[in-house]
């Protein structure tokens, strides 16, 4: 490959690497401004005397496939009960 040949695909590869990156950075500023909103919600729950570490587990669980989640607490009373609880 000639000089300005490979000077021209390292100009291609540099130019498109940047707009990954460039991607990326937006990507990562976008995550952080829901972040900064969902901190905001649950405050706002807070103040109206919601319980958050409950409001977080509900979030959680919502994600979950129920069958999972059915397996996880019958196991859960077993070992409950199993410990007199």
């Amino acid at each position: 490959m000639d000089q300005p040949q490979a000077d021209a695909t390292y100009n291609i590869a540099a130019g498109e690497l940047r707009q990954f990156i460039e991607r990326i950075e937006r990507l990562e500023a976008e995550k952080k401004d829901i972040a900064e909103q969902q901190k905001e919600v649950m405050a706002e729950a807070k103040a109206r005397g919601y319980d958050t570490k409950v409001m977080r587990k509900i979030v959680a669980l919502r994600k979950r496939d129920k069958d999972d989640i059915a397996e996880e607490e019958a196991v859960l009373e077993m070992y409950k009960a199993a410990l007199g609880m």
